[in-house]
């Protein structure tokens, strides 16, 4: 098998800076026995990787999922994502995860909905999340995260915020006073509990199901599950009710939001609308993928520039002299762009995507039987020792104008790639950009505890404890 060699982003920073290499598991040396794999796989899958995988493009072989190949080859992942994307789809076990606590006949989101029912919901929502119409939302965004600052600016300089919860919340606020006018803004104390114990508890690979034990056994995270998706399910019922209402009685005063062009979206090519299965099931995939990810990324982002003062400085210096129209921000701002980008590479929202090959094929020069499970993990293809100069150090220039365009479009994969790349990729952007303007203009903040969390893999990559920060003006 040859081994391709790509270029990797050059970077450099500031004379005598030493970059700052945040804590991450120590790659094993050798790949887990069966049961150590199970338990690694329960307790955080990201601990399973061992070094070759962080080395070599492409690795295959026998394990607990039958035959498995792990990619990290940018050509071949265009392969799987784009050029033979029909020939890979979502691998059983993923399917099964995503799904734990679900009432059969539910319906599926975009994030688990596949062939005819995936190709219909897509084309139907892709008018929603159009440049556009993301745009407009910036100044709501700003709104939220101006307030958000200003409850921490509310207390005594100095004091302890813990970033991780308010980055939730945050994104809390956002999400119920952009995409749902705040039908949501009600539910703020439940929401926060009960999304945190779904994550929890869907997040952790069932030992049974990695054996495919058959499906009436049953699993521990789906009962634990079900009762935080039945609280999302009576929730989701009651704001579908209240609007489908509005609309009936009183259709111009119904708020032009998600909600309402889910319920009034049709298929462009069929005429075809969302069943409320299917707007039910779409609405619980942005609420909890959308909230989730971005509120993670946004933490992390903060984390990694608390630890780096030279970029904070240059990132806030930046944000001060942004511009007045915060939809202008997502462009006009590189350095706070390259800090969240690089941050996302670090840490990847969803540092694990896989897919079942329907067919054989050849990835990288390796034989691809039908039925394998492909995985393109962002957890290595980000870290990998072939793509990245300094692969586990902070350095946002490799983001900067100049060095960017040498990244190659699928070393990259924050929000995946191929038909199926994030639909509200563009949102998560501005959302992001807006949150990290607005903190970083008004406030400094710093690392409470010399102990750096730990990230862990619960569908997305969380911390493992609290990050506390020191708040102070700016």
């Amino acid at each position: 098998m040859s081994e391709p060699s790509p270029a990797k982003p050059t970077v450099s920073a500031a004379p005598g800076a030493r970059p700052f290499r945040p804590w991450v598991p120590r790659p094993r040396e050798a790949p887990a026995d069966a049961l150590t794999q199970l338990w690694l796989l329960a307790r955080n899958p990201i601990d399973t990787w061992s070094r070759a995988h962080y080395e070599r493009p492409v690795l295959w072989g026998k394990s607990l999922l039958g035959h498995v190949v792990v990619v990290n080859d940018p050509a071949a992942i265009r392969r799987v994502f784009i050029d033979n994307s029909a020939n890979y789809e979502k691998d059983p076990l993923q399917l099964r995860v995503l799904r734990a606590g679900a009432k059969p006949g539910a319906g599926d989101g975009l994030l688990v909905a596949s062939g005819e029912t995936w190709k219909r919901t897509r084309r139907t929502m892709s008018p929603l999340f159009t440049p556009r119409r993301v745009a407009a939302f910036a100044q709501i965004m700003r709104l939220q995260a101006d307030a958000r600052v200003d409850s921490w600016l509310a207390r005594r300089p100095g004091s302890i915020v813990e970033i991780d919860r308010e980055m939730v919340r945050l994104a809390y606020d956002i999400l119920s006073s952009t995409l749902f006018s705040e039908a949501l803004a009600s539910e703020r104390t439940g929401f926060e509990r009960e999304m945190m114990r779904l994550l929890d508890s869907i997040g952790r690979i069932d030992p049974l199901d990695v054996l495919n034990a058959p499906a009436w056994i049953p699993r521990l995270n789906q009962r634990r599950a079900a009762e935080s998706r039945a609280w999302f399910e009576t929730t989701i019922a009651r704001m579908i009710d209240e609007r489908e209402r509005l609309i009936a009685d009183q259709p111009d005063l119904a708020p032009d939001d998600l909600l309402t062009a889910l319920l009034r979206a049709s298929d462009p090519e069929t005429g075809v609308g969302l069943t409320r299965a299917e707007v039910a099931a779409n609405l619980f995939t942005f609420i909890a993928a959308g909230h989730e990810t971005t509120a993670r990324a946004l933490a992390w982002t903060l984390h990694l520039l608390a630890h780096a003062p030279d970029w904070w400085e240059r990132a806030a210096a930046e944000a001060r002299g942004a511009p007045d129209d915060p939809a202008q921000w997502l462009e006009e701002l590189p350095v706070v762009k390259a800090a969240f980008e690089e941050s996302m590479r670090l840490f990847p929202p969803v540092p694990h995507l896989s897919r079942m090959a329907l067919e054989p094929d050849v990835l990288a020069g390796v034989d691809v039987p039908a039925g394998a499970t492909v995985v393109v993990a962002p957890w290595l293809l980000h870290r990998h020792k072939l793509l990245w100069s300094d692969p586990d150090a902070f350095r946002p220039e490799r983001f900067l104008p100049g060095a960017r365009e040498s990244i190659d479009r699928f070393a990259y994969l924050p929000f995946g790639a191929g038909p199926r790349v994030c639909i509200g990729a563009t949102f998560a952007m501005q959302e992001a950009m807006v949150a990290l303007t607005c903190i970083l203009r008004r406030v400094k903040l710093a690392p409470v505890l010399k102990r750096e969390p730990r990230p862990v893999l619960r569908i997305t990559l969380r911390p493992d404890d609290r990050i506390p920060m020191y708040v102070h003006p700016a």
